[in-house]
């Protein structure tokens, strides 16, 4: 089983580029950053873990951006999305993002993806909660034509355009992994449809297993398992690794540098018999 760190990147805590290579000192070979353009100070959607909304989410750096910065001072590590709120993104934009991305980086960039659960979030992007389903999908499939074909065109009901050109296209080939979190049926047909991986969150250890063969009843045997916000302690990694999870991302607290070095030396230890 390998090791990554899902984390969010602000203003008020460690940055991506003394972040990235503390991470690959320390063996983790994943960074994935979570993202939200803006929190409405109406707080109509309530907080899906219950209680407050922590203030990480109000002040998220930009994940390309940070994913770039980290990607000029790394070599190995993958950096991706955890998660790209694709409903609130105009997909011909990020496809050219992640392309950008996965070139600079030399092809290191993962797509993870999801649905979002901000409702006030979505309308100010012009998206209607009740189809965001949809929309994402067809995003997502537009977002692989821009990828994968010289002359990209797409006609669906919520993303419309003639050929177009649109470079760069990305080193991985077909293109780079998409790794569809959501713990639902609808998120299982997605990776079905589309998926490298699917990325479960927030999900206890011991309720893994049965969601697992969900997900393979529906996807098959091909996408991997990566556990988003993963545990660490040992009883959690046995779990993991008897459930044949291929990547665990550790969740990393947001914290000052010194304070975030300390708690990925922690992270690491506690890691270290599972490598």
């Amino acid at each position: 089983m390998k090791f990554g760190v899902s984390t969010f990147l602000t203003d008020e805590g460690i940055g991506p580029a003394a972040l990235g290579p503390a991470l690959e000192e320390r063996g983790f070979d994943a960074l994935l950053l979570a993202e939200h353009s803006h929190i409405p100070v109406s707080r109509e959607t309530p907080y899906p873990a219950g209680g407050d909304l922590p203030r990480i989410y109000y002040r998220t750096l930009d994940p390309f951006v940070a994913l770039a910065a980290a990607a000029s001072v790394t070599r190995e590590l993958l950096l991706g999305t955890g998660i790209a709120l694709v409903v609130q993104r105009d997909p011909i934009h990020t496809a050219k993002e992640v392309a950008s991305l996965d070139l600079i980086s030399g092809g290191r960039a993962v797509f993870g993806v999801g649905a979002g659960w901000n409702r006030e979030e979505m309308r100010n992007h012009g998206t209607d909660p009740a189809t965001r389903g949809r929309l994402m999908d067809e995003r997502i499939r537009a977002i692989i034509e821009l990828w994968t074909k010289d002359e990209a065109e797409f006609h669906g009901d919520f993303v419309d355009f003639d050929p177009v050109n649109s470079w760069p296209k990305p080193v991985q080939q077909p293109h780079p992994p998409i790794w569809v979190g959501g713990n639902s049926e609808r998120a299982f047909a997605r990776v079905a449809a589309y998926g490298t991986a699917w990325m479960p969150t927030g999900v206890p250890p011991k309720e893994l297993g049965a969601l697992i063969d969900r997900m393979r009843a529906t996807a098959g045997d091909r996408p991997s398992v990566v556990v988003y916000g993963a545990q660490h302690d040992a009883e959690s990694l046995d779990l993991y690794t008897e459930l044949g999870v291929e990547r665990a991302l550790l969740y990393l607290p947001t914290r000052p540098k010194d304070q975030t070095l300390q708690l990925l030396d922690d992270l690491a230890e506690a890691v270290s018999a599972h490598r």
